[in-house]
């Protein structure tokens, strides 16, 4: 329970220690509101530096000729499926031909009436591996089955081959049969199947028909090449080949080329990317005489420093193996209200006319020494890396700033606030003690009072 202060004793309100604390925390309430002017900034200055973050991804996408690039197949045909890695392949066109597919061994059983309840008879089976072990399954009278058959081959993950038990959909009595495949295709993975030897079974189980193993074909541009498998990955480097089927005599074409339209896309989110800094620069700076600049970043040096960087890098020429250019040769400019803007059709011409002087301005070019120039791209990320780099970049400085101001305030508040508990507590502890006071000398008063107030006792006057 808290005390009270001020009474018909004292004459002082009630209330007297909690008037005389208020005022005294004003000097704490003005740091508090300081700190918080400063933890608006600091989100600004955040804020920014997450736009300077992502630029600084669109860069490192597009940062060399490699990563600029696109590639884009068209093959016009369903015999193929055609992947790139545009770090490796070229642009180049080839005729192509599927002669035949890689096949994997498989055989299949002779057919019995049911995969669960016909009964195999027990015994073993024996079969080598592709490598040449040779292997051995005994078949227990709880697996004389197709399906336990199955699940026992499959139950041994090393042998390189799987177990499946198919309905044929002839129709006939006996449907059941036992699928058995090596796991990989080609020449190199051929294998024995297995031989079963079984006793007592209701049916004779050996396998009926077998297929294979064979390397798949294709012709390049007229030559036939054998290979092991139906994803073709080094006949033409970069690019991965699905083959689907095979039609022999049935030649297409390949066509890789340069993707212009999804560079020009990239070039496009690149500059959105620009833009939001540039943007959120040009927000702060929008004041007006009701604008509380000590909330914002508005007018600050560091918005000045950013945008100023950015513009002249934008102005700067690169040197290409054309001679000096600047990204407005290719269509890439300010507006009026200080943002950039690419000029697609522009763009597009001179992408169409000369995709290598598009991608030297943007990137760079190598010089006839080995050397390399540093085109657009490279000038903007040698700033955003200095903007954001860590521990001195100026973006982190600011950051680092305001958390030191921050950390300040934060200590003198705390200061602050012992001085005014312990303040508290002597202010608490001199009213009690001028109320006991008071009060003593209230209760001496009426004391006195009622002594002078009695009356006389005769017997003593006479005495």
């Amino acid at each position: 329970m808290g005390i009270s202060f001020g009474s018909i004793n004292t004459g002082l309100p009630k209330d007297i220690v909690k008037q005389i604390m208020e005022a005294e925390k004003i000097p704490v309430k003005k740091m508090e509101e300081r700190k918080g002017k400063i933890e608006n900034k600091k989100q600004l200055v955040g804020e920014l530096n997450k736009l300077m973050g992502d630029l600084k991804g669109k860069i490192l996408q597009n940062g060399n000729a490699r990563s600029l690039k696109e590639l884009k197949v068209d093959t016009n045909n369903d015999i193929v499926g055609v992947t790139v890695d545009k770090n490796i392949a070229n642009p180049a066109n080839y005729q192509f031909e599927v002669v035949q597919l890689a096949q994997k061994t498989s055989a299949m059983s002779v057919g019995v009436p049911d995969k669960d309840e016909t009964y195999t008879g027990v015994g073993y089976i024996t079969y080598k591996t592709p490598d040449g072990t040779e292997k051995e399954v005994f078949v227990g009278a709880d697996d004389a089955s197709l399906t336990g058959i199955a699940k026992l081959i499959n139950k041994d993950s090393d042998n390189g081959m799987h177990a499946t038990v198919v309905n044929d959909g002839s129709g006939s009595d006996s449907p059941w049969r036992l699928l058995i495949s090596l796991d990989d295709v080609g020449d190199d993975n051929k294998a024995e199947f297995p031989y079963f030897y079984f006793v007592d079974g209701e049916y004779d189980l050996y396998l009926e028909k077998e297929r294979p193993a064979q390397d798949a074909k294709i012709k390049v541009d007229g030559f036939e090449i054998e290979v092991p498998e139906n994803k073709v990955k080094d006949v033409i480097p970069g690019v991965t080949i699905d083959l689907k089927k095979a039609k022999p005599g049935e030649e297409f074409g390949i066509n890789i080329g340069d993707d212009k339209e999804a560079v020009t896309g990239k070039i496009g989110d690149f500059v959105d990317s620009i833009n939001a800094v540039l943007g959120f620069i040009k927000q702060q700076n929008n004041m007006d005489e009701n604008t509380d600049t000590s909330r914002t970043l508005g007018g600050d040096i560091l918005l000045q420093t950013i945008e100023g960087r950015i513009r002249s890098i934008v102005f700067k020429d690169v040197e290409t193996s054309q001679g000096y250019k600047r990204v407005g040769d290719i269509g890439l400019s300010f507006q009026r209200d200080g943002t950039l803007k690419l000029d697609q059709d522009r763009f597009d011409k001179v992408l169409a006319e000369n995709y290598s002087i598009v991608s030297e301005v943007l990137t760079g070019y190598f010089r006839p020494d080995g050397t390399k120039s540093s085109g657009f791209i490279d000038n903007l990320g040698e700033f955003v890396n200095s903007a954001i780099r860590f521990p001195n970049g100026i973006l982190t400085n600011r950051s680092k700033g305001l958390d030191s101001k921050i950390e300040q305030i934060d200590r003198r508040i705390e200061q602050r606030q012992r001085m005014l508990e312990q303040k508290e507590k002597n202010l608490k502890d001199k009213f009690a003690r001028l109320e006991g006071t008071i009060a003593k000398i209230q209760s001496q008063g009426a004391g006195v009072s009622a002594l002078g107030a009695a009356p006389v006792n005769a017997v003593t006057q006479l005495g």
